[in-house]
C-alpha cells in the first residue's frame, strides 16, 4: 500500500512549487484545490447542492462564479462550513479513486491548502508543511494575483496560524529565499521511502 503524504502551507508559501518538484522526482501528486474547482463545475450532484445554497445564478455558462462565492463565504463562516460539507466529501471520493489508480507508487502526495483546518490530515500517514516568512509570502501573492497587501493579509487571517501548523506537521520545508528547497525535499522523500522499506 502507498504511503499517503499531505502537503500544505499558508498562502504564498510555495506548496505548489514543492509539489511540482515532487512530481519531477516521479511521484504522483493530487491537487485538492484544483480538483475541487473541477468538481464544482462538472459534478451534477455537487452543482445541484451548490445552487441550492447560493441560488441558480451562481453559475454562468456552467462555471461557478468563484469570486462571488468567495465574497459570500468570506463574511459568513456558517455558509463556508455548508459549502465545505458539499465539496470535501466529493474531493475525498475523488482522492480514493486516484489512490487506487496510483497504487503502484510507494508514495502518493495530496496537496491541500486547508489540510489541518479541515482535519483531513488525520486520514494521511504523514504531513509536510511548506513555510516562508510572512513578508515574503505577501510579496509573492501580490505579484502572483495582482491583489493589495490588505487583501492578502485578510486571506492570511482566515488561515490557521503558522505556529499551530508547525506543531501538527511531521516535516517542515523552509521555502525562504535563503534556503534551497530541493535538498530538503530529497531528504524527506528519502526518509519516507526508508520508512516504507525499513
Amino acid at each position: 500500500m502507498s504511503l499517503r503524504i499531505g502537503v500544505t502551507g499558508g498562502i504564498g508559501s510555495g506548496k505548489s512549487l514543492v509539489c511540482r518538484v515532487i512530481e519531477t522526482l516521479g511521484y504522483p501528486v493530487f491537487y485538492s484545490d484544483h480538483i475541487a474547482r473541477t468538481i464544482t463545475d462538472t459534478d451534477p450532484q455537487v452543482k445541484e447542492q451548490v445552487m441550492e445554497l447560493f441560488g441558480s445564478n451562481i453559475y454562468t455558462y456552467g462555471k461557478l462564479n468563484r469570486k462571488e462565492v468567495a465574497e459570500m463565504v468570506f463574511a459568513d463562516n456558517e455558509l463556508l462550513a455548508k459549502l465545505n460539507s458539499i465539496i470535501h466529501p466529493a474531493v475525498a471520493r475523488s482522492f480514493e479513486q486516484w489512490c487506487m489508480q496510483n497504487s503502484n507508487s510507494e508514495l502518493v502526495f495530496k496537496e491541500a491548502a486547508i489540510l489541518f483546518e479541515t482535519g483531513i490530515y488525520h486520514e494521511l500517514h504523514k504531513t509536510i508543511l511548506v513555510t516562508a516568512p510572512e513578508e515574503l509570502r505577501i510579496k509573492r501573492v501580490i505579484e502572483r494575483d495582482g491583489v493589495s497587501e490588505l487583501e492578502v493579509r485578510a486571506r492570511m487571517a482566515k488561515q490557521m496560524p503558522e505556529e499551530e501548523k508547525k506543531r501538527l506537521a511531521d516535516y517542515i520545508i523552509d521555502n525562504s529565499s535563503n534556503q534551497l528547497i530541493l535538498p530538503q525535499i530529497l531528504s524527506i522523500v528519502q526518509t519516507l521511502s526508508d520508512t516504507l522499506n525499513g
